[in-house]
């Protein structure tokens, strides 16, 4: 965890080193383009900050992120929060943008948008929401922060700031969502801070604010949320932040909310009301696993389950799960059968069951029930990966490996499901393809460099064969391509003496 300004010092040099091809710019307010290279995309904004600029910013803090650990890797919970965010994209997006939804471990309640279409939450704010329409609230105006370009407007709005200031809110931000929520650093760190905007020098206007609101309700509306679920929210965390509050929601400090901006939401919202909106399963199933997984205390949260929490399935799943924490998998189990009695098609219900039974000590029960949901689920992501997880445990790294690599031939992998896929080559004794599976979750992950370093180790392994070796070769001319002329000088000195054209184009 980063708890001091010494460690945000050094995420900012190296923000400032990321940028650096920004320096000229925002100090003289010229373009990154020349104007016969300028994209004709209708606004001044993109030639300040192209969107493939963005996406490198964007890809790079969230290396930096998921680095820290930072980034929650649950299966389940980045499988919810993606079907949310894509739902809402499809009616908010011309197709050009891609989207990144990710959830941050951090009970703080915030939500951001980097560079990119990299858009996060934090676990915090998700159990703060009283039902999905208001999750959907918050994920709706931050992709409204992306698709009307307003890290690329603010920037070009203040051109003329410091390219030390950009570097230093860049920093904070990583601070933020590295350090723990209630310390002082983090709150000099993260207040005022949305994404790589800032309401000060990078000036994330009010203006801003209503065209998300204003976009974002109508995302909400065509893509049949309750479009009430946005001020709603506002108005759940703005009582929060009353007079006797001993702390402000982070989301108000960067998302600043009045009643008038309340009221205009609401009144928009209502000109579009949704008939017949129903909330999906995944809602209270997510925030139950949210709960059950990160409160402090096991005991605290099966108080909340048994006795707070809205009485229905998703307390009895929050309340198993809380269960299998404390070691009590027998009574899990129970709660489990019972739930999959009701409804056998959530897949979230057998994948505890499995769960619970390999902690009571019945491999082959645990293995059967899998097997059963994986023939109700074929390639359910999160299904799949606690099966391969389980045989991986159990010594099946060959069969596990196999189902991996079918998940991976037929469906987009997740950063996480890459790095699943080469554990289980090299339990399967496939050493040099899980190499290549290394060198593909970096480049997912942003680093280049690392993932030509794989690819060249599974080169010098003895037992590759010729037609792994083609590949490998010609996947390290594709990936230089996309290498600046410093990162191609690293890999040559990473690796003198073997593939002699890395060093050039």
């Amino acid at each position: 965890m980063l708890t001091d300004f010494r460690r945000l010092a050094a995420l900012t040099v190296r923000t400032v080193l990321l940028l650096a091809p920004l320096a000229a710019i925002l100090a003289s307010g010229g373009p990154l383009l020349a104007a016969d290279e300028l994209p004709d995309i209708g606004s001044p904004a993109n030639a300040m900050l192209p969107k493939s600029e963005e996406a490198r910013i964007g890809r790079a803090i969230m290396r930096e992120l998921r680095s820290r650990g930072t980034v929650v890797d649950d299966p389940q919970i980045t499988e919810y929060i993606e079907a949310v965010g894509h739902r809402l994209v499809a009616h908010a997006n011309d197709g050009e943008q891609e989207f990144e939804f990710f959830v941050v471990d951090d009970p703080s309640i915030n939500a951001f948008a980097l560079p990119g279409g990299f858009i996060g939450v934090h676990t915090g704010l998700i159990e703060a929401t009283e039902d999905e329409s208001e999750l959907a609230g918050v994920l709706a105006h931050e992709i409204a922060h992306v698709t009307q370009r307003h890290i690329a407007r603010s920037i070009y709005n203040n051109s003329r700031a410091s390219i030390i200031t950009l570097a230093t809110m860049l920093g904070a931000i990583l601070v933020g969502m590295a350090a723990d929520g209630g310390s002082d650093a983090t709150q000099g760190a993260i207040m005022g801070a949305q994404g790589m905007m800032v309401q000060n020098r990078i000036d994330f206007t009010r203006r801003n604010e209503y065209e998300a609101d204003r976009v974002g309700v109508a995302t909400m509306a065509a893509a049949g949320f309750d479009p009430q679920g946005m001020p709603d929210f506002f108005a759940t965390i703005g009582r929060r932040a009353g007079p006797f509050a001993s702390s402000v929601p982070e989301f108000l400090r960067t998302h600043p909310v009045s009643s008038a901006r309340i009221a205009e939401t609401r009144s928009r919202a209502a000109a579009l009301n949704v008939a017949d909106v129903e909330e999906t399963m995944g809602y209270g199933l997510t925030k139950a696993r949210i709960i059950a997984q990160r409160r402090t205390s096991p005991q605290d949260a099966l108080t909340y389950f048994r006795e707070s929490a809205p009485a229905g399935d998703a307390a009895l799943y929050g309340e198993a799960l809380v269960l299998l924490r404390m070691d009590r998998p027998a009574e899990a189990q129970r709660i489990f059968e019972r739930l999959i009695d009701r409804n056998e098609d959530v897949i979230a219900y057998h994948i505890g069951l499995a769960e619970a039974q390999m902690a009571n000590d019945n491999e082959m029960a645990s293995l059967s029930t899998y097997a059963n949901a994986r023939e109700l689920f074929p390639r359910n992501v999160p299904l799949v990966i606690g099966y391969a997880e389980t045989l991986l445990q159990l010594g099946r790294g060959d069969m596990a490996h196999d189902m991996l690599l079918d998940l991976l031939n037929n469906t987009p992998p997740t950063p996480e499901q890459v790095r699943l896929i080469a554990r289980a080559a090299i339990a399967a004794g496939e050493t040099a393809e899980a190499h290549y599976y290394l060198s593909e979750y970096n480049i997912m992950i942003g680093d280049l460099v690392r993932a030509v370093g794989f690819l060249s180790r599974a080169l010098e392994l003895p037992e590759t064969e010729p037609i792994q070796r083609a590949r490998f070769e010609a996947r390290i001319d594709f990936i230089k391509e996309y290498l600046s002329e410093e990162q191609l000088r690293e890999v040559a000195r990473n690796d003198p003496g073997r593939n002699p054209g890395i060093g050039r184009r």
